[in-house]
């Protein structure tokens, strides 16, 4: 079984582009991914939140490859901002890696993550049918 979306219609429907609830099924590899911040592999973290977000998603898709799995294996995604006029940038960002795919989501606007510079953190969850 592939992992369904769940949306019931007894409840509203999403406000965004996520998913009420994700079914994982069984015999399924799961992936937990610590939360990312856009920071690059030489340490610097680039200003705005496009260019911060970029690396967030790029790292995230180079943690679902290392584990041989892809983007649509993602059942729930985590994203922390600290500035909400950040928003609509940010989910430029976010609808170009996910495309399609519609998982289980929870935004927040934050005061602060671990380093002042940090505009953006993403965590992530994915599980995949043992084939």
């Amino acid at each position: 079984m592939q992992n369904r979306r769940i949306n019931p219609e007894t409840i509203p429907a999403p406000i965004g582009l996520y998913t009420h609830a994700m079914e994982v099924g069984p015999n399924s590899r799961w992936l937990v991914a610590s939360g990312q911040i856009g920071i690059d592999a030489a340490g610097k973290v680039p200003e705005g939140i496009a260019a911060q977000a970029e690396i967030v998603w790029t790292n995230l898709i180079r943690i679902l490859e290392a584990n041989t799995m892809r983007m649509s294996d993602v059942v729930k995604i985590n994203h922390f901002l600290t500035r909400r006029e950040d928003l609509a940038g940010y989910n430029a960002v976010r609808n170009k890696y996910l495309g399609d795919n519609r998982p289980a989501s929870t935004l927040l606007i934050v005061v602060g993550l671990a380093r002042p510079e940090f505009l953006v953190e993403v965590e992530i969850v994915a599980a995949r049918a043992v084939e």
